[in-house]
């Protein structure tokens, strides 16, 4: 018996013209493991969504959805709670209580399970996940990989047939999204649970899926094994094939008749099949760029933070130049002080000791406001703090509330941004009704109507599809073109070695190392991107999917 049957599922939001989803028809058997992807919008949140009726949005709908058999909307609440697990994207919005231990038996405490029953799961939970060294912490003290952890272990206590994963990874570093992806696999494989997950980043994702389903405006597009999809998207030359992980985009890349590769260690194979017999002449990337910190926009020197007296330093004697007009990326673990520090660049928290200089001037020497009329804006970690209207377009006209302009050149400026950011069709809807990734757009278009001097930002792809990434790099190139310097902090690897102009390896509060992102992720063994990984065992530098394939292709020639 399938565990999903969705019959002509169709929905809409109020006031929006188009359909959120559009005749979907998806059956999902017990025990698989699904990837549903697509760009931002396409529909894959609200879909998620109508599988667990407690999230289901307000809106026109029509078709039927079974789980196990019975209609979904005849399922009790109980059964409901117990039996679909639903993990969040931000795992802050998730977590109920303040420890550890309480947040592990509140579901089977809500649920009425007797006290022997709780103590038994919660101990397995604990052990099962690696829980025990933090069980009687305060959540608040946890990293974001913990809190994430913790919520599918909470999850997992109630024992659900099925797990819904909404982009669960989006606010991990790498090396924790891929410890907590493969947690979710292992789940899958040894206690055939249901999987269906929503990614962007499907690097890590895709190899583990027994079943790839594409969404685009509502509709489902695509629905096979990973090779299959992977494949027809790019017969079909659609943009989704640039989302998929780097072995295949590489592949494709390259004339050759071999297998498609899905994995990183596939690929490795694959790249050497390719080149067998070849004469290797040719095996780095020469690499221009220069970090030049002569004339910085933004200098810290010595900076020590805590955020109480009695507490750990935070950021600890952090000395930086960051260079004008260029893209000047963090990254780093979570927990390390990276988004402390964007908060420091702002004044909002003020070290105890050392200084930050903003554009050659003292922090503390800036009057009220002044630091944020025309010079400094900030893109938080999360969008949902900069909406405080009803709807996208009065968020934007309120950011322009202290500007000296007729209605008309307000919303002139307000059309502008939004066309720039592709959020126009959004104008008229709640920030809190639009997907992950078009809250990101709606956000950045807030921050970018200030028109500063130096844009901070703190993780700005979360959500968005490879699509806008691109987009919202020819956004930044052009605002460093325009004057404007970019200081980035970053999970997203793939994207800081493409598009930024320097990184820098953030730890245990300080900065260990500042680079151009050849050298600086040619370097790593795990901070580092796919196409690195994949090619390092036949050459020295290749960061970027288009450096593999350039290489390879100069090499074929001697074949």
């Amino acid at each position: 018996m399938a565990c999903f049957e969705i019959k002509d599922l169709n929905f809409s939001y109020p006031l929006r013209g188009k359909k959120a989803l559009d005749h979907v028809d998806l059956v999902v058997e017990q025990g698989e493991f699904v990837v549903l992807c697509g760009k931002s919008g396409c529909g894959k949140s609200t879909l998620m969504r109508h599988l667990k009726p407690v999230l289901t949005p307000h809106g026109e709908r029509d078709g039927e959805i079974y789980f196990h058999g019975v209609n979904l909307k005849d399922v009790s609440f109980r059964d409901q709670t117990s039996q679909i697990g639903y993990v969040l994207q931000n795992p802050d919005n998730q977590i109920v209580t303040d420890k550890v231990w309480h947040e592990l038996s509140f579901g089977l405490e809500s649920l009425g399970v007797d006290n022997e029953t709780i103590r038994l799961r919660v101990a397995e939970m604990a052990s099962y996940f690696g829980i025990q060294t933090w069980f009687r912490r305060e959540v608040s003290g946890l990293s974001g990989g913990q809190k994430q952890l913790l919520n599918l272990a909470s999850i997992m206590a109630m024992q659900p047939l099925v797990l819904l994963l909404d982009e669960p990874t989006s606010q991990l570093d790498p090396i924790a999204a891929s410890d907590f992806l493969e947690t979710i696999r292992k789940i899958n494989r040894e206690v055939g649970t249901t999987v269906i997950i929503t990614e962007h980043r499907l690097e890590d994702v895709f190899p583990y899926a027994d079943r790839v389903v594409v969404m685009d405006k509502g509709r489902i597009i695509a629905n096979d094994t990973p090779r299959v999809v992977g494949r027809a998207l790019k017969d079909e030359n659609n943009e989704m094939f640039y989302a998929l992980p780097s072995p295949m985009r590489i592949f494709s890349g390259v004339e050759n008749d071999l297998e498609c590769p899905l994995t990183v260690r596939e690929g490795r194979a694959w790249i050497s099949r390719l080149l067998d017999g070849a004469d290797i002449r040719e095996r780095r990337i020469y690499d221009e760029k220069v970090f030049d910190t002569s004339d910085p926009v933004v200098e810290m020197k010595e900076v020590w933070f805590r955020y109480e007296k009695e507490s750990a330093d935070i950021v600890k004697g952090l000395s930086v130049k960051i260079p004008k007009n260029k893209i000047f990326c963090i990254v780093g673990g979570n927990g390390t002080g990276k988004s402390t520090t964007m908060k420091l660049l702002t004044g909002i928290l003020r070290p105890y000791r050392g200084k930050i200089k903003i554009g050659g001037k003292d922090i503390r020497k800036f009057k009220k406001n002044e630091l944020f009329e025309h010079n400094l804006a900030m893109l938080p970690q999360n969008p949902q703090a900069l909406f405080v209207k009803k709807t996208v377009r009065e968020d934007l006209l309120e950011m322009l509330s202290g500007f000296d302009l007729s209605k008309e050149e307000k919303a002139a400026k307000v059309a502008d941004v939004a066309k720039l950011v592709n959020i126009e069709d959004l104008l008229e809807q709640h920030p809190y009704d639009i997907s992950g990734g078009e809250q990101q757009r709606a956000a950045l278009a807030k921050v970018l109507l200030v028109e500063p001097k130096i844009l901070l930002l703190d993780e700005p792809t979360k959500g968005l599809d490879n699509y806008f990434k691109f987009r919202l790099a020819s956004i930044l190139k052009e605002l460093n073109k325009k004057g404007v310097s970019v200081i980035m902090v970053s999970h997203d690897i793939e994207f800081c070695a493409s598009y930024g102009d320097s990184c820098s390896m953030f730890f245990d509060g300080d900065i260990v190392i500042t680079e151009t992102p050849n050298k600086f992720f040619s370097g790593n063994s795990f901070y580092t991107t796919s196409a690195n990984r994949l090619s390092r065992h036949v050459f020295l530098n290749a960061v970027n999917n288009e450096d593999v394939i350039a290489l390879c292709k100069r090499n074929l020639a001697t074949k």
